[in-house]
């Protein structure tokens, strides 16, 4: 906890900063700073000063799964804006707490977009975005933010600053570094810049949505196997189970969203395949463009969000939420979603699940009494590890918080993150215990 001669010494260290009391956090306080030298001059005192940091950007996931309460909140809220934008090398980079949205309704102007799709990009910043290596339903086509970014800009905890990758496409010197920091949850440094690729905005959009009955999942797998062995481009290939389908759909069933993306005709051919192609007993209904973007936008604020900025969806006020990320082989995803199904219909947790056919990664969020949800969760992740997959916790209510163990078993190489830790950030002041193992 930061005492008042704290406070009053980081006033008179950082003047220009704005400086206050976290009314969220008892004893803890509120940075803000608005330029990259002031990142640098807080982590230093920080550093020396053993004060523990808490990295927020737009929020979204402050109430993340093994948070550890921190000395002082360093929150990139105002180090905002665009640094540099090259339309003709299709690159842009941006201060880390920029609002996701933000920057794509401006690369938007110029035909362009981040090829990411986040959740809650609204209120997602972009530095959250690449320490999370937050990503969507259309990672099947995208990728993630280690394919989306090229170059990085990062402070550390002794206040140096280093830059990682570069600003071209075609960068191919030395290691990369990028990938270290992304997904680290800003346990290693601050990400102050980073620099993406872009992609041209597409001509057409189509959403299929292509929902089976409950007895014929064994068409359902034939099906993607088909597409996906096809020639097919599909930016995402998301099964939904019938709570969620329900949900977003109408339908009770279990639901493939669809999504192509490139020009009119080669979004048509492909509309053209799956109508040829899909299973007698299916039900098959196409949006278009706006259509479409509102149903991603939608499966984008299933979870729930650290910062409470939004009405709870309709129905679920009164209920306790958590978020899970669980990972399994392509198809499996089938089975993850039959078994959230089946939890559903227990009639104790509501679990809304969604996940990739070519992926393999799966999206699940409980709704319910938490002591059903802390059990729903040591089942899911049991039955994940049965399929040879994982299961971490992305999210958990307040009561849960501390009970649960976020990401599980230590992997085999957990020396290696441990000593990476130990080497840049050794007296772990940075985002405590917001990684695997603790880190």
């Amino acid at each position: 906890m930061l005492t008042l001669e704290g406070f009053a010494e980081l006033q008179a260290v950082m003047p220009e900063v704005e400086i206050r009391e976290d009314s969220s956090l008892e004893g803890t306080v509120a940075i803000f700073p608005k330029t990259e030298e002031d990142i640098a001059s807080i982590l230093k005192y920080c550093n020396e000063k053993m004060k523990t940091v808490s990295i927020s950007g737009g929020g979204t996931k402050r109430l993340k799964a093994g948070e550890e309460k921190a000395d002082i909140k360093l929150s990139l809220a105002k180090y905002t804006g665009i640094v540099e934008h090259i339309p003709g090398d299709m690159t842009v980079t941006v201060k880390a707490g920029t609002r996701y949205q933000e920057l794509q309704d401006y690369l938007a102007g110029y035909n362009q977009k981040v090829a990411l799709d986040p959740s809650w990009p609204e209120f997602a910043s972009v530095g959250g975005v690449v320490a999370a290596n937050d990503s969507g339903p259309k990672r099947l086509g995208f990728g993630t933010a280690r394919d989306a970014v090229i170059g990085l800009r990062t402070v550390y905890p002794d206040g140096r600053v280093i830059r990682s990758g570069g600003k071209v496409v075609k960068n191919v010197a030395g290691y990369d570094m990028n990938k270290l920091f992304i997904g680290s949850m800003g346990t290693l440094g601050v990400i102050s810049e980073i620099t993406l690729k872009l992609r041209p905005l597409p001509k057409a959009e189509s959403l299929v949505l292509l929902s089976f009955p409950r007895e014929r999942l064994g068409d359902l797998r034939s099906f993607v196997c088909q597409l996906l062995d096809s020639m097919m481009e599909p930016a995402a290939l998301e099964l939904l189970n019938p709570a969620l389908s329900q949900k977003l759909t109408g339908a009770d069933s279990y639901t493939l969203a669809i999504s192509f993306e490139d020009v009119e005709s080669s979004v048509a051919y492909q509309e053209e395949f799956v109508k040829r192609n899909k299973p007698e007993n299916s039900r098959l209904t196409i949006q278009k463009n706006k259509e479409a973007q509102l149903f991603w936008k939608k499966v984008y604020s299933i979870a729930p969000m650290g910062t409470p900025v939004v009405e709870p969806p309709l129905g679920t006020s009164s209920l306790a939420a958590a978020a899970l990320k669980i990972g399994v082989v392509n198809l499996n995803v089938i089975e993850v979603a039959k078994e959230c199904q089946l939890i559903t219909e227990a009639n104790s947790v509501i679990a809304e699940a969604h996940g990739g056919m070519g992926t393999g990664v799966c999206q699940v969020v409980l709704r319910g009494a938490s002591e059903d949800i802390s059990k729903s969760i040591s089942y899911l992740r049991d039955f994940a590890l049965k399929l040879g997959g994982y299961a971490t916790v992305k999210q958990l209510p307040h009561d849960l918080q501390g009970e649960i163990d976020v990401w599980g078993e230590k992997p085999s190489y957990f020396f290696l993150l441990e000593g990476i830790k130990k080497k840049i950030d050794p007296n772990k002041i940075l985002n405590p215990n917001r990684f695997v193992g603790g880190i």
